[in-house]
Order: C-alpha cells, then structure tokens, then sequence
C-alpha cells in the first residue's frame, strides 16, 4: 500500500466488526461457546516436560505441569501428536489413532491428563492427522502386499505411472517437505510397480478420502476419542484430504500454503470443495456429545473468504488464521488483515482465530527479529542472516497484546509466554525435520521452534526433565528465559501475558466489538468494549489522549506517557 494512502476510511472505520454478538445457530438461537472467546495453549509433547529424564517430553510431564497452565490463564489446551508413530514427522505419521506411543506413557496417562486437565478447569483438544496415515500403519502394509486394484490399495492413492514402463510418476507434484510427491513400490512379485501419493513425508501416504471406508473410519475415531472425555480436535492439513479427480499436473511450488488467491485457480491438491462434506459429517458426530466439542481446522488457505467456509454453522467451530500470521509488522498491514479476518468471518457466523506462533513456523520474537518485508524463513540456522533478538522481542510483546485484545479465540504456543526466540545457531547435525534432508539441505526446518522448553534456569536440562538429556539441543541462553527467572518479575514477558491474560477475560474481549479510531500509516488504534487499544509502529513516540488510564502496555511508556516504537498500550479514555 503506498505510504500517502490513509489505511482508514470513514466507511471501514465506522463500521464494528463484530465477534460473538449477533450470530445464532442453525435452529436459530444466539450461540457463545466456549471456543469464541477462549485462549487456547499448544503444547508440543515431546518438548514441553519430560517425567522419566530419557531427553523427551510425555504425558505424565504435561500432566506434571498443568498448574502452569491455570497460573498462566488460558482456557484449554492442543496437543500436537502422542500416537504411535515410527516419527517420520515427529509423530504426524500415525501408526495408530486408538493408542499412546510408548515415547509419551501409556493410555491411561491420557485419560489422567484428560481427567486432571478438567479437574483444574482446562479442556483438552487432541490432534487429528487425517490426509495420511504413517507408511506404518496396518492398512498401508496391507496395501503393499497386495496387488494393484485391490481393496486394500483403494484406501490410498495409488497409480501407474507414466511412460512405457511406468517408471514416470503419475504427475509433476511435490512433496511440501520438497523433492516429488509420489515414490514408487516393489510389488509382492518384487518388481517396480505402482507409485503411491505422499504430499508430504515417503513415510506419510496420503489417504484416499473417496473410499468410503475411509470415512467411516475417522468418525470411529473420533467417538473413540470423545468418549474418553477430549473436548475437540485440531485438524491436521485440513485443507488437503480431498485431490481433483484427474491429479492434473500442476505447474507451480508445491507449498502447504494454497495460494489460491481470487485471481488464481487451486492447486488440485488443496482447499477442494469435497473436503466441506467430510466435516459436516464430523460436525454431526460432534453435536450428539454433550459439553460444546470442538473442531480446529489448520488450513493454509486464502483468501479470508474461502477460510471463512471451513467454519460455517454446520462445519468447523475455528479456523487458524495464518494470513494473520504471515502479515508484515506494520499498521497497514496488520489493519487490512484484520479487518478482512473478521469481516469473513462473521458473514458466516464464526469467531477469528487469532495465532502468531506455532510448532510449524519460526517463532515470532525472533520472525519480528528480521527485516519488515523478509519472506518467511522455513527455519533459521547458522550461516543464515540473524534476527535481532531485543527487537524481536520488542515486536513479539507488541504484537501479542495487539492479539490479545481482538474480539475472537487466540493460540498461544508453548515457550511464547517466555519471550522464547527460535533456536538460530542449532548445528545442523542436530535436525531432525525430514525437511532438512529432502530439500537437499537448503531448508533449515522447524526443529528451531520446537527445541525444549526452559523451566528452571539452574536445573539439569533448564528445568525439561530430571537429567540433562533433550532430543534436541537447548542454546545456552534458554537459563535466563526460563519460567523461574520470570515469575513474580515486573516487566517480564511471562508476567506481561499473566496480566494481559486476566484482563482479556475481566474486559471480556474475546466477545467484544472491534471499532477502530482514526490514525496515521503508523499507528493503529482501535476500541473494544471499555478499552482501547494503540499499537505504535513509526519511529516518533506518540502521545496517548488526555487522561487515558493505561491498563497493560509491552514495555514502559516514555517519562511524560508517550507510546514509544513498536509498543502496544492498552487504556481506558
């Protein structure tokens, strides 16, 4: 946008944009779950505590931990992946939706997680991996050892290839984690026979959702899991279940992210209009439990009008909002993506889902850290251009009240409440992400924001687990984020999201009404309910109304009251 152009016009900034006010439910009533407002705390299990000190994080450590998360003040909580998996992708290739991995404990320490989450009033989102399964899985195996058309092979996409020996893949796709998509098998008369579809990792095949059988499947395993008590699911790749029908190449990068923006076609294998059947069938199952469950899709989707159509009345409750994520630090483009986030969705009923980090991106204090206008990095490493740390957190701080205070649900991802940076300087001997090995080691991966987390600045492993051992390597300077050199600390980042945390709930912003106030190309600032909210992206501190209260702020104000740069204020005129 160029910079003579005002980002608010009368008309957008007279008009309220509404979260949990007037939406009503398909028999007609006004509906205000839980999930409209909640803030929800991802945990990444094998990195958030671990109990038995062999270097990874299980469920008796969660469990060990919840008190944590009730001092902090969130409302529930995601866990990412604790099936049984050979960890092709870190347990996003299940062997076994109906069991535990002996990695994370047992199936009863899920049901006691569950049982002592609730008990502190916390509800529990399990993570669901439905595009495919691990190359593990009893039905894959089945399928290799049987011959082409078999009823086996018919849960997943295979096809024969291309050319006279079919030695071709079936088309040009890739594999999100790079290289191609397909990789061909050995038949059970040992020779080279048909490929079979993997958007992802070799070890990761993808289902084939046109097979009934498929279907009924995952509405078995989703009573299996809601009767031990989970309260949703958040929806791995739910964008990707359903292929068009002839597989037709397609020319351009695979990435997760569809890029099918209005003026570009879909790529065949993302945001297809088939995938909206499956949830509504979901949503059916879901809607026969007592206690408001819930479904979370992560779909990497634009526009804002095609996310909006994951979470219409009869389909998912949210949608993460990774426009919001990837929009550039600066005050027109964060107005612009917020004003389109929740314009879409409240034309269809639904709260915004708002997320700044999580285990599949570099962390936001140190994203915020590089060059407004740097393209997202898939990972940091040495040799790479370094964030700035102190900046990094300063703009992390900023924009975690700016998110705080939006009407709608927010995401949190463990180790954010620290102020944590990503792991920049992990030697790269030490990665794990399959996308490091299969993007022939020009992409550094996620293993930077998924490093273990630091509790006790003195303890063995900072505090993870009772010895010193983590699978993958803390930096030295996780001592002074740890939790216990932060709690009770004035100005800390742990204590700046205690306090934001309470105040969203005692302002009730989660269901508030967002009306932004007029402002320069620096400066955003915006009404919700009682508070008002100023976030400062130019260079000159700017001063705040005559007799404004200020209620939160990320760092101090100037000594005569001003908002200096990339510092978010929350106050009361």
């Amino acid at each position: 946008m160029p910079a003579a152009t005002p980002h608010h016009t009368h008309d957008t900034r007279e008009k309220a944009l509404n979260t949990n006010v007037s939406k009503e439910d398909r028999s007609g009533g006004p509906i205000a779950g839980w999930w409209t407002e909640a803030v929800i705390y991802q945990i990444y299990p094998r990195s958030f505590a671990d109990s038995n000190g062999d270097g990874i994080g299980d469920l008796p450590g969660i469990t060990a931990r919840l008190d944590h998360l009730v001092e902090l003040g969130v409302d529930a909580v995601w866990l990412s992946p604790f099936y049984p998996s050979p960890q092709a992708d870190a347990g996003y290739d299940v062997a076994d939706y109906r069991d535990v991995d002996p990695l994370f404990g047992r199936l009863p320490d899920a049901d006691e997680l569950i049982a002592e989450a609730h008990s502190r009033g916390l509800r529990v989102i399990v993570d669901l991996v439905p595009n495919h399964t691990s190359s593990a899985h009893q039905w894959f195996t089945a399928a290799l050892a049987t011959a082409p058309g078999s009823l086996e092979r018919s849960r997943y996409v295979f096809r024969d290839g291309r050319g006279p020996d079919g030695a071709q893949p079936p088309n040009d796709w890739q594999s999100v984690f790079g290289g191609p998509a397909w990789t061909r098998v050995v038949e059970p008369d040992g020779r080279p026979g048909q490929w079979y579809l993997h958007l992802f990792d070799t070890g990761q095949p993808d289902l084939n959702w046109d097979n009934p059988e498929v279907r009924t499947e995952f509405l078995d395993v989703l009573r299996f899991w809601l009767d031990r008590g989970v309260d949703g699911f958040r929806v791995d790749v739910a964008h990707g279940l359903i292929k068009q029908a002839d597989l037709a190449d397609w020319q351009e990068p695979q990435e997760i992210l569809s890029g099918n923006e209005a003026d570009r076609p879909r790529p065949p294998m993302w945001d297809q209009d088939g995938v909206h059947e499956i949830y509504r069938d979901w949503r059916r199952v879901l809607d026969g439990y007592p206690g408001e469950r819930i479904l979370v899709a992560e779909a990497w989707v634009e526009p804002a009008e095609r996310l909006a159509r994951y979470v219409r009345p009869d389909e998912m409750h949210q949608a993460f909002n990774f426009e919001y994520l990837l929009a550039a630090w600066t005050a027109p483009a964060q107005y612009a993506v917020i004003t389109r986030s929740l314009e879409a969705t409240d034309s269809v009923g639904a709260p915004t889902t708002w997320v700044l980090s999580n285990h599949d991106v570099v962390r936001h204090a140190s994203r915020l850290g590089l060059p407004i206008g740097t393209p997202r990095p898939n990972g940091i490493g040495i040799g790479d251009p370094q964030p700035d740390a102190a900046l990094g957190l300063r703009r992390a701080r900023a924009a975690t009240l700016l998110m705080l205070a939006l009407p709608g649900s927010a995401y949190l991802y463990q180790g954010e409440e620290l102020g944590l940076p990503e792991h920049t300087t992990m030697p790269d001997e030490a990665r794990q992400d399959p996308t490091w090995a299969r993007s022939g080691h020009t992409q550094r991966g996620r293993d930077g924001c998924r490093v273990p987390i630091p509790w006790e600045a003195d303890a063995p492993s900072y505090g993870f687990g009772p010895t010193d051992a983590s699978w993958l390597p803390q930096p030295e300077v996780w001592a002074e984020y740890a939790l216990d050199r932060q709690r009770e600390v004035p100005g800390s980042t742990y204590e700046m999201y205690r306090a934001a945390l309470r105040l969203r709930r005692e302002y009730a912003l989660g269901q508030g009404t967002l009306r932004w106030r007029e402002s320069g190309d620096t400066v955003l600032t915006f009404d919700n309910g009682d508070l008002t909210v100023l976030t400062n992206f130019g260079e000159a501190a700017v001063a705040l109304p005559a007799g404004a209260e200020v209620l939160h702020a990320s760092e101090p104000l100037t000594d005569d009251g001003a908002v200096p740069t990339d510092v978010t204020v929350w106050f009361r005129a």
